[in-house]
């Protein structure tokens, strides 16, 4: 069995995830902004579970937790960066400060739990980091670029630290999922506080008042989670993990209309080196 770190299991996936692993009998260190969350996990498997306060965007919280891990458990052996929320706004909406704290929970957020887990896990030659993406870096609907933005950037950098960990025996990879019947749509999304009336029919929309989704959502977090643990117990796990028929549908729909516009401009696209 493992031991595994799972960030933002208060609610949602998260917490499937972290009942999942420890049902497949896995130690795992459940994590919480608010430690009492999760407490309940901890009470109910006294001898695999450890609950610990963790923000991601405090240095502080990060090392304490990942060294609570080794004190308890020996070390990480699969990270789970889960934690965040949802953010809708047109582009031209977005607040610079709700933007910072987006980047700052979800793209440093897992550059800091990545960087705390790391040594032990180069030290042993082994390890799986999981990063939690959405089929929102891929289909970008209106409303939600900047989400899709911190989402395109944990994709961009699992794949180049793929490549990096993998000589040392290291596994990282991407989840990508569609709609799951969670809190996301609903306590855990957030939005621009002042919408601008020309975006009314694009991103405003999508906003929380005219979102009809919450509830409805046809992904179950269960079977997520134990397709989650069945790739990262494969021999090889896969780059990108995606969850729910409309996050498979979403990404072969944008991966075709990108390939039909590569084709269409190829001829400009290889006009531009020197001439031989």
């Amino acid at each position: 069995m493992s031991t595994w770190l799972i960030t933002g299991c208060s609610t949602g996936l998260g917490r499937a995830f972290a009942q999942a692993a420890l049902d497949h009998g896995h130690d795992v260190v459940v994590t919480a902004r608010d430690v009492a969350a999760v407490q309940d996990l901890a009470d109910t498997h006294p001898d695999s579970a450890l609950a610990v306060a963790l923000d991601v965007t405090d240095d502080a919280q990060v090392a304490a937790a990942v060294h609570a891990a080794e004190e308890r458990f020996g070390g990480v052996d699969v990270l789970v960066n889960n934690a965040g929320y949802g953010y809708r706004s047109a582009v031209e909406e977005g607040d610079d400060a709700d933007v910072r704290r987006l980047f700052e929970t979800h793209v440093f957020g897992t550059v800091r739990t990545i960087k705390a887990v790391l040594p032990g896990m180069r030290a042993r030659r082994s390890g799986t980091i999981v990063n939690l993406s959405s089929i929102g870096a891929r289909i970008s609907p209106e409303g939600s670029g900047y989400y899709a933005a911190v989402k395109a950037a944990i994709e961009a950098l699992t794949l180049s630290l793929r490549k990096e960990v993998a000589p040392l025996g290291i596994t990282a990879m991407v989840v990508e999922p569609g709609g799951f019947r969670t809190d996301f749509a609903g306590r855990s999304l957030t939005q621009s506080s002042t919408p601008i009336a020309d975006y009314a029919d694009t991103a405003g929309r999508r906003r929380k008042e005219h979102d009809t989704a919450h509830g409805t959502q046809p992904g179950d977090p269960a079977k997520a989670a134990e397709a989650l643990i069945t790739a990262v117990e494969a021999e090889l796990p896969p780059y990108m993990l995606l969850l729910g028929n409309d996050a498979s549908d979403g990404f072969r729909a944008a991966l075709d209309a990108l390939r039909d516009e590569v084709d269409e401009w190829a001829s400009l696209s290889r006009s531009t080196d020197f001439d031989d």
